[in-house]
């Protein structure tokens, strides 16, 4: 196994990012250690044998490994970690964790504004504007603007995310329930917590339906036909969870045959979204291009984690924050 993690002083970090201003911002804490960024995937493949530390997402292919020779540590740049192989990073002595909690307020508020998009028809009207029509007022009560106030928000995955998200939700009046691996952990304002297995009894209670889990072999395709059978017709399901996490022809079926109302949705299958997808042109669904973690102190807070976990490292500490390996 590999010796002590190196000093400051001879540490290289190397940041690796397609639009995230990492170097930067490292940059601007004046820590003395050395770094360098780089914006492709070629890149990254070049340059890697240099770091000691990688800060990385989307670049990160596990093909990678075979160039690092020197790498002890990798921060990963988001909350999701299943491009690594987490084995292969073990056996080699490299480190690894995650940006757990570090877009929470982002995702959270993103979650509660599609709930209110969707509920104040805001997509609708801005299709509107967009023809230059003024459309008149509705008679059909099913098919008017709603409150929030008195409605059920399911949470799937009462994480950092999901506790904040619950907290909002509840200033808007909705009744709130969850679901969570280990209820005894929950800390918060939800009404109920439940376990996953309990999703199918929780599921027709709710007006909205907000994945905020991350994506394992248990939730992977965990919002399929079964579950949309059971839902209101009436309910939305907010995605911003990972895109497998829901059975995406099942979710185009539900919307074409108003199974259920509409759909708010960050993360699909493939992305970007191929131009010729069916759900481009669905009047009931409310599209983000994978930007409900966006947010301008995004790169100050993954800074903040590594240098934690950089100062747990060289005092030989056997736990990081947001350890994963």
């Amino acid at each position: 196994m590999p010796g002590p993690f190196p000093s400051p002083t001879d540490l290289t970090l190397c940041f690796a990012h397609v639009a995230y201003q990492m170097e930067s911002t490292f940059a601007r804490r004046n820590t003395g250690i050395e770094h360098f960024q780089v914006w492709s995937r070629a890149d990254l493949a070049e340059r890697l044998p240099e770091a000691d530390v990688l800060v990385v997402s989307g670049f990160w292919q596990n093909s990678l490994l075979e160039k690092a020779t020197k790498l002890r540590f990798i921060q990963s740049i988001g909350a999701g970690v299943d491009q690594f192989d987490q084995a292969a990073l073990g056996a080699r002595g490299i480190r690894l964790a995650n940006a757990s909690g570090v877009n929470r307020n982002a995702v959270s508020e993103h979650a509660i504004a599609c709930i209110l998009a969707l509920a104040r028809q805001l997509h609708s009207g801005r299709d509107n504007q967009r023809g230059h029509v003024w459309r008149g007022m509705i008679s059909d009560l099913s098919q008017r603007e709603d409150e929030l106030g008195g409605k059920t928000l399911l949470i799937v995955g009462l994480g950092a995310i999901g506790s904040r998200l619950a907290k909002l939700a509840k200033a808007f009046d909705m009744r709130v329930i969850a679901t969570k691996r280990n209820p005894s952990t929950v800390t918060g304002v939800a009404d109920e917590v439940h376990t996953p297995d309990r999703l199918l009894n929780l599921l027709p209670q709710a007006d909205f339906v907000a994945l905020t889990c991350p994506l394992t072999p248990e939730t992977t395709n965990l919002i399929n036909d079964t579950a949309f059978d059971v839902m209101k017709p009436s309910a939305y399901l907010i995605n911003m969870a990972r895109g497998r996490c829901v059975d995406e022809p099942a979710l185009l079926t539900a919307l074409q045959d108003g199974t259920i109302a509409g759909a708010a949705i960050d993360h699909f299958w493939d992305e970007p979204l191929p131009g010729d997808s069916p759900f481009w042109d669905m009047e009931n669904v409310l599209i983000t291009p994978h930007t409900a973690g966006e947010t301008r102190m995004y790169e100050e807070n993954v800074i903040d984690i590594l240098l934690e976990n950089l100062a747990r490292l060289g005092e030989g500490r056997e736990t990081l924050r947001n350890q994963v390996v």
